[in-house]
């Protein structure tokens, strides 16, 4: 009869646990339940919590433990569930948060010199020796370069325009990841990627600059070359900061100082992604189109000034740019 009782007095408190376990599975009415709600859930979960151990403890009926154990698992996943994807907390932080640092960022500068540096000398070399590029590149893989421009880009079948897009997409993201995992080995790897990039696009440059078909292949390059080449030097910064982090440590450990620096590098790789996502779908649309190439030159030179406004911009908005944003 005790019993009875003590299942008569609980089972209300077990039902309305369960319902607002069913109101936080729901992602619409979780946001809009109040504060008082999400503490009353928490003192109902502990109670059930003891209930379960009081259960087990007395031999409640089976299948009274068995709900109980539902329950309080139910509960327990809501409660320590892993925390939602915040888009408007990510958007503050690429568009207005990022953008200030990055001004004053020494290892995004460095691979920024690094980069462009050693793409136009070697630019310049492609340009003035034939022979510099196809050390550099390669005899064949240079032919077929030239032979893909031997013909101004006029257009071509949608569905190829779709399948390239993801090519590009694919290629894009291999180069930024080669560039932003060999920066994890202590930065070293992270400078000799970027190096290596910057000389093999850099001869590419200056050879078709000076072949018969340059018009033709700055044609195809002028809509997407300011994303794509500011996102290789983003991630290839990104992976430097992490591996630098592993021998600059600031007094922290090896393990803290990773961690610190892994804040500040995966927004400058999602921005990265975004960028050549970008540029991957100007190079499948809009490089290849049957367009006036004053348009497509009219696109780059628009990404260029969006890459400018996203650098000045926030600093211009104040302090308070996040909350107005």
């Amino acid at each position: 009869m005790e019993l009875t009782k003590i299942l008569a007095a609980k089972r209300p408190l077990w039902q309305e646990l369960d319902r607002l376990c069913a109101a936080l599975a729901n992602p619409i009415r979780r946001r809009s339940l109040p504060a008082e709600t999400i503490i009353r859930f928490s003192s109902l979960y502990r109670a059930a919590c003891a209930d379960l151990a009081l259960a087990d403890a007395y031999h409640f009926p089976p299948e009274t433990v068995r709900y109980l154990h539902q329950l309080v698992g139910r509960a327990h996943n809501q409660l320590y569930r892993a925390k939602s994807f915040d888009v408007r907390a990510w958007f503050v932080e690429l568009f207005v948060v990022l953008p200030r640092r990055l001004a004053a960022d020494r290892i995004l500068w460095l691979a920024f010199a690094l980069f462009f540096g050693v793409f136009l000398l070697s630019a310049f070399g492609g340009f003035v020796n034939p022979d510099f590029a196809r050390e550099v590149v390669g005899a064949d893989h240079l032919t077929g370069i030239e032979s893909s421009f031997s013909d101004a880009p006029r257009g071509r079948d949608f569905t190829i325009d779709v399948g390239m897009a993801g090519f590009y997409v694919f290629n894009n993201a291999t180069i930024g990841l080669r560039c932003f995992v060999f920066g994890l080995f202590w930065g070293v790897g992270g400078l000799y990627e970027t190096m290596f990039n910057a000389i093999v696009l850099g001869a590419v440059f200056g050879h078709m600059a000076a072949s018969e078909n340059a018009k033709n292949f700055f044609e195809f390059v002028a809509g997407h070359s300011a994303f794509e080449l500011t996102a290789v030097v983003l991630s290839a910064a990104a992976g430097m900061r992490l591996g630098f982090s592993l021998v600059f440590t600031q007094g922290y450990s090896r393990t803290d100082s990773l961690r610190l620096a892994g804040r500040l590098a995966m927004p400058m790789v999602g921005l990265a992604v975004l960028l050549f996502v970008g540029a991957a779908m100007i190079e499948a649309f809009v490089s290849p189109a049957d367009v006036s190439p004053l348009l497509k030159a009219s696109v780059g030179a628009g990404t260029a000034v969006m890459l400018a406004a996203y650098l000045i911009l926030p600093r211009w908005l104040g302090d308070d740019a996040g909350e107005r944003t």
